[in-house]
């Protein structure tokens, strides 16, 4: 099988042009490896069932012999024996070169090494296939592009058709982005594939991740629960009293989603603090998240079928998959994606922050009657930023389902999600 290229790799071959090792962390099934291979001159697999025992046991008597290799050296799942963080860190110190090490691995261990790795390690986070990724964006609408006009007081008049419709994105969110689902053609194969992500993920990997034993109803009915109020702010307590019988204590809710967050399952989105023009209040909590809207639909017992007779469901999982997919062109850039709510109900669904601290805000709405509710939103929320302060807006989107490309006379762009690019 032929390499997909990813957003990924442009990153990767750039933090080892700058740093001595750099550390690509993600969800498992992501392409952590592949992509690593891609620019890797030798490779250690500590999972590899017959290697993997005496790799682990030298790791422990002398972890500086698993460095040995010709360079960029890959170490895959190095979490396995977190002492290499260490070593890797101590062999950059002293041979002072840069691209040395690739450390991939699809957890955070609970016990962190002793030095942090900062200045030495740098760290690049790798989420499952965006639609440009797997060929179903035509990729006409950049979202660096829309920064760069906006930099040169450039209005910027945007025109495209996306190949794929309503009923494909309704596929698309129930399969995800998983690399053997993308380039699975029997859609039925496809589809199982986030279904056997999160049984093998309660079956084991997070008893793995945390060396003792964790109940698995447990896991499922918070993961269940986190589907269901999916793009919300919902708290812990929310979360717990959505579980379905027995509950854990508050404590062991707090455990089990930390577990799910290092095991990378899940991937909040953290709140934008902007300056306003008036003393309203800002919420700071997150939204809830998966590392890919596929796990929600396995856990809601979601098909693409049965999303396209429940709307509502689809429209959360629609906004989780816009979420994901400007997660992984915002990274290209160096940008961070929050979100944005305030104490009168005002939200943006998305806030794209740029390095230069340059600003767009974006809502998601999946069909045509709503795009006017969205761009109103987010003209309401220009107007309610301090942009003395925080800038003018680089530009407003609503981000859609919808199959058409195009500026409003307000300014605001109506992206379809299948137009979309780093």
């Amino acid at each position: 099988m032929s390499y997909i290229p990813r957003v990924a790799d442009d990153l990767l071959r750039w933090k080892l042009k700058t740093s001595g090792a750099v550390q690509i962390e993600g969800p498992k099934w992501c392409g952590k490896t592949s992509t690593g291979e891609q620019c890797a001159n030798s490779v250690v697999f500590l999972q590899d069932p017959d290697a993997g025992p005496s790799l682990l046991a030298l790791a422990d008597s002398k972890p500086s012999a698993i460095l040995d290799g010709a360079t960029p050296r890959l170490i895959d799942e190095w979490q396995m024996a977190p002492q290499i963080w260490d070593a890797v860190r101590f062999a950059v110190d002293r041979n002072k070169n840069k691209g040395q090490f690739i450390l991939t691995g699809s957890a955070t261990p609970k016990k962190r090494p002793l030095h942090s790795g900062v200045g030495r390690i740098a760290r690049l986070h790798m989420r499952t296939m965006s639609l440009f990724e797997s060929g179903e964006s035509s990729g006409d609408i950049s979202l660096k592009s829309l920064f760069d006009h906006a930099v040169d007081n450039d209005p910027y008049d945007i025109a495209a058709i996306a190949k794929v419709d309503i009923t494909d994105i309704a596929y698309v969110v129930c399969r995800g982005g998983w690399p053997q689902a993308v380039i699975e053609d029997d859609q039925a194969v496809a589809l199982a594939q986030a279904q056997n992500y999160v049984n093998e993920m309660l079956d084991s990997d997070i008893d793995e991740l945390e060396g003792k034993k964790r109940n698995s109803a447990w896991l499922r009915s918070i993961m269940r629960s986190y589907a269901r109020n999916i793009a919300s702010e919902a708290s812990l307590s929310t979360i717990k009293k959505d579980m379905q019988g027995d509950r854990p204590s508050d404590i062991t809710l707090s455990e089990y989603i930390d577990a799910l967050r290092r095991a990378f399952v899940i991937e909040d989105l953290e709140a934008w603090n902007p300056r306003l023009r008036s003393k309203t209040a800002v919420r700071t909590s997150p939204t809830r998240h998966f590392c890919d809207p596929s796990i929600a639909a396995v856990v809601l017992g979601s098909s693409p079928e049965s999303l396209l007779s429940d709307f509502n469901t689809f429209g959360l999982l629609f906004e989780s998959l816009c979420i994901h997919d400007l997660r992984v062109y915002a990274d290209a850039m160096g940008a961070q994606v929050k979100h944005y709510r305030d104490k009168t109900g005002l939200e943006a669904d998305a806030v794209v922050v740029a390095p230069d601290g340059g600003w767009a805000a974006v809502e998601v709405k999946m069909g045509n009657s709503r795009i006017d509710e969205g761009a109103k939103h987010l003209l309401k929320l220009k107007n309610r930023v301090k942009t003395e302060h925080e800038g003018e807006p680089a530009f407003l989107m609503v981000l859609t389902s919808t199959q058409t490309a195009y500026r409003r006379e307000d300014g605001v762009y109506v992206v379809p999600l299948a137009t979309l690019a780093p």
